[in-house]
């Protein structure tokens, strides 16, 4: 499900050597690259994005640390590595964490973790550090005692009287349950268990609806690079209208859109670099879907391209490129905790200043594969096919 990205030492970049679901490694800048913490300074691109609706908000990091590979697939987590990690990540001002009930011991760690910052950082510090989970539910009857029981376990998980914020995901619209339960989350944020109340891998329709029953959405939480375009083509629209913002995943399509598998042909076993992970191997099915991995050599290349322009890697461009769209609030980049450290400054994506003919060079190799919207359908539809 979704995930999160979509992240070594002091590359300028959150991206590394191991290709977790959104890291990649990327070349030492020059000196050049000063030292600026995302969310504590701002740069050309404010670092931070507020998510409202109504009387309801949330201040986020529009880079945010995705933690969907501690749920298994990528390699064994020991658990005071991984805190420190997520430390090393707060105090490099990248401050927001991204996870699920169903990610492994996500929650758990986060726990730990905001007990540590409670003990070892100053009060402003932690009123910086946001937690995000999904809850992910079976199709039974949302009654107001399972939701809220459900979740309880989040928030003891997390050690937090109050949640930042609630995605919820839906397996089945033909069960109009999901507004049941998302009107006793709203019920359980008035009560203040809940700041925000988000969605995740919903379409456009049943967003719509979600915001006709007066559900205050601040995030639509959905998967989006520059090979998976669709948000743009009808759920924007909606967010611009409504004021909901997108949170994206699989934005650097778990370290594909790197330069690490530039140039590389995977149809020869063991030439190229092995596609180990669950993301990796779930966004090389995108590709598959888009047109292939010729096509998407191409577009690897005009990457490269304006990459080498502005002294930056191919995810750095990935990512801003996609922060640069219409409705979108921040974008993931998967972290591995403890296993492969990626900290770095942000600074290399929010100083990026892409020009029109980055822009078009890159809408250009993105629109020569097919219209996903055609051959999947909205967003969230893949993980709804019969």
């Amino acid at each position: 499900m979704a995930a999160v990205v979509s992240h070594h030492h002091h590359h300028t970049l959150f991206f590394t050597t191991t290709c977790s679901k959104s890291s990649i490694r990327t070349t030492r800048r020059s000196s050049r690259a000063n030292s600026v913490r995302c969310c504590s300074v701002t740069t050309t691109d404010n670092p931070t994005v507020k998510l409202s609706n109504g009387n309801d908000s949330l201040h986020i990091c529009r880079v945010l640390n995705g933690m969907w590979q501690t749920s298994g697939g990528w390699g064994r987590i020991d658990r005071d590595d991984a805190v420190n990690a997520m430390l090393r990540y707060a105090d490099a001002g990248l401050s927001t964490f991204d996870m699920a009930d169903h990610y492994g011991p996500a929650e758990d760690l986060y726990g730990i973790f905001i007990n540590r910052v409670r003990r070892e950082r100053p009060p402003e510090f932690l009123e910086k550090v946001r937690g995000l989970t999904k809850w992910v539910p079976p199709p039974v009857k949302m009654t107001r005692s399972f939701v809220s029981d459900s979740i309880n376990v989040s928030r003891k998980r997390m050690d937090v009287d109050s949640l930042d914020m609630l995605q919820f995901h839906w397996w089945d619209y033909s069960n109009p349950g999901y507004l049941d339960a998302l009107k006793h989350l709203t019920d359980l944020k008035d009560e203040g268990k809940i700041k925000t109340v988000a969605l995740t891998n919903f379409d456009t329709e049943r967003l719509q609806i979600i915001l006709e029953n007066e559900i205050p959405v601040v995030s639509n939480q959905v998967q989006h690079s520059i090979v998976d375009m669709r948000p743009q083509q009808r759920m924007a629209e909606l967010c611009q209208l409504s004021g909901v913002k997108l949170i994206t995943y699989g934005t650097v399509m778990g370290g594909l859109l790197s330069e690490k598998f530039l140039d590389t042909n995977i149809s020869i076993p063991f030439a190229g670099p092995a596609l180990n992970t669950p993301s990796l191997q779930k966004y090389k099915r995108m590709i598959d879907a888009w047109g292939g991995w010729g096509l998407f050599q191409g577009l690897l290349r005009s990457l490269k391209q304006v990459a080498n322009k502005h002294g930056v890697s191919i995810p750095t461009v990935a990512v801003k490129y996609i922060l640069d769209q219409p409705a979108v609030g921040g974008s993931m980049v998967g972290v591995r905790l403890g296993l492969s450290d990626h900290i770095d400054d942000c600074n290399a994506i929010f100083s990026l200043v892409l020009d029109e003919d980055d822009v078009n060079s890159i809408k250009e190799a993105s629109a020569k594969g097919k219209d996903l919207l055609k051959v999947i359908g909205d967003c969230g539809d893949e993980y709804r096919r019969a």
